[in-house]
């Protein structure tokens, strides 16, 4: 196919070893549905048979009866991403593969049950339409522009049966920037978004394996060069989850003995952008300045070597010089994102979510469904300054209706939102909406008996008046500062106090969504 997709420096979302597991599946009398994600190719077994048939390497159903009908699998992928294509690799099913195949995508917050992700409920988008496949042969199915959107949960249809020896769904991983919050990471990662975009040789090993996760089995699960016979040495370039600050480097090699680099060295740049289009090689051009990030220093063989730098460096890139040649198991670079790296994260985050996803992650800043949908369809929006008046623009167009909807969502000054009736499955969405009115309102934490009680009695009177409740945002404001306004406002007429109180939701959403891409 000439118009098939680049699969070089995308990953495998859907891999086990990255992660990926089947977690519902309508049927595999043959062969678990589970075997399509392994990293080996298929084999074929001549004459073995089990108590169910045919002995076969990946996944098999009945023959059906019912037609019209197919056969479903759900899978989790490793790490929630981008998809750019999907293999469905029929390989040694040759009499009974599946005639078409169609694949879906869902954002599924938390950590759903196989009964709850194969739900009637669960918002599936496409992502290749029904396609007719070869049997015995690896089909490389490029997913839609409309598709590329940032899906936890894959559904692989088959029509109507059949057989599919692996899956391979090829993305790039777009992490949850709040991952990344308060604590340092390993901006190289796989599973959060790091790419290993190109290397001077990778003879006896894979340069995908220098960021993968896990600690390597053994020296076939890293990145090794060939024996170097001219001058000059090795190296790789690991395109970062995100512009991030360094602190630390961690240089393994273990597993390689008698092939280990003599010496290292890392070097830190930061190029103009870092999205999916930089993933090609040549993209590595634009950069034009590489800065000392860790001097040449010498290493051992079958070491696990950690670098602490007192002079932490921003990057986007990094690249790690074997010198002369040799393999390295794995590279962590664990630091945190820079303010612009963060933002930058989340608005790709936000502006790929599926757009059920995004209405819930916009719910939690303001209840208002109106508000929510009409949000969510403008992206993308590429920046926080943009998507800030567009959302404030949205919320001055709604009716008084969609507002006091809005208000409902709130917990009265002084008091905690009720706990939600059934626990959450870890929603990020569901755990902010509890915890934004909590760390909005810790002035309150400090307030005397006196304030408190004079709230409750102000927040019922003020109900009687206007029939919804006192709303204010309390972000940087002090207890008495917030029972003051609340006095001063039962003087105005209903239609003013209505209006003051929009406003009053407006500057909590704009807080709330600058806190969910800035993080601050």
């Amino acid at each position: 196919m000439t118009d098939a997709p680049d699969l070089t420096n995308l990953v495998d979302l859907a891999a086990a070893r990255f992660g990926g597991s089947v977690v519902a599946v309508n049927d595999e009398f043959f062969a678990l549905a589970e075997r399509m994600l392994l990293a080996e190719a298929p084999i074929v077994r001549p004459g073995v048979f089990t108590e169910r048939g045919q002995w076969t390497d990946g996944w098999e159903t009945r023959r059906r009866r019912d037609l019209p009908a197919a056969d479903w699998a759900i899978v989790r992928l490793g790490a929630p991403g981008i998809v750019h294509a999907v293999t469905v690799d029929t390989t040694h099913f040759t009499g009974n593969a599946p005639e078409s195949v169609e694949l879906h995508g869902a954002t599924l917050a938390g950590y759903p049950s196989a009964e709850e992700v194969a739900e009637d409920s669960v918002t599936w988008v496409p992502l290749v339409a029904r396609t007719p496949v070869a049997a015995d042969a690896v089909n490389v199915l490029p997913v839609s522009a409309e598709g590329r959107l940032r899906i936890s949960h894959l559904r692989l249809t088959i029509h109507p049966d059949g057989g599919v020896a692996r899956l391979r769904v090829h993305g790039v991983v777009v992490p949850d920037p709040r991952l990344l919050d308060r604590v340092t990471s390993d901006l190289a990662a796989a599973y959060l978004g790091g790419v290993v975009v190109a290397a001077s040789d990778m003879h006896y090993g894979d340069r995908h394996n220098l960021n993968a996760s896990g600690d390597a089995r053994a020296m076939g699960e890293g990145w090794e060069t060939r024996r170097r016979r001219g001058p000059g040495h090795d190296w790789a370039v690991v395109r970062l989850a995100t512009e991030g600050t360094v602190v630390r480097a961690e240089v393994d090699t273990r597993h390689f003995r008698g092939n280990a680099p003599r010496a290292v060295a890392l070097w830190a740049a930061n190029a103009p952008t870092t999205g999916d289009d930089d993933l090609a090689t040549d993209a590595l051009s634009a950069i034009t300045d590489w800065r000392p990030l860790l001097p040449r220093t010498r290493v051992q063989p079958n070491t696990r070597h950690l670098f602490d730098l007192e002079v932490p460096v921003e990057a986007t890139h990094v690249r790690v010089d074997a010198i002369p040649d040799g393999g390295l198991a794995r590279l962590r670079l664990v630091g945190a994102p820079t303010e612009a790296g963060r933002e930058s994260l989340a608005m790709r985050w936000f502006d790929s979510l599926t757009p059920a996803a995004a209405r819930e992650e916009l719910l939690a800043c303001c209840g208002s469904e109106d508000w929510a949908d009409a949000v969510a369809a403008l992206r993308p929006f590429g920046t926080l300054a943009t998507l800030l008046p567009a959302a404030e623009q949205e919320w001055w167009n709604l009716p008084e209706t969609a507002w006091l909807e809005a208000f409902t969502a709130h917990p009265r000054i002084g008091e905690r939102p009720a706990p939600a009736p059934t626990p959450p499955t870890s929603s990020r969405a569901t755990v902010v909406s509890l915890d934004a009115p909590r760390r909005e309102q810790a002035a309150l934490d400090q307030a005397s008996e006196d304030v408190r009680a004079a709230f409750a009695e102000g927040n019922a009177e003020y109900e009687d008046r206007f029939g919804f409740i006192f709303l204010v945002r309390a972000a940087g404001r002090g207890a008495q500062e917030m029972l003051e306004l609340l006095r001063e406002r039962m003087t105005n007429d209903p239609r003013t106090e209505l209006r003051v109180a929009a406003g009053q939701q407006a500057e909590i959403t704009a807080l709330r969504l600058r806190h969910l891409i800035t993080g601050a």
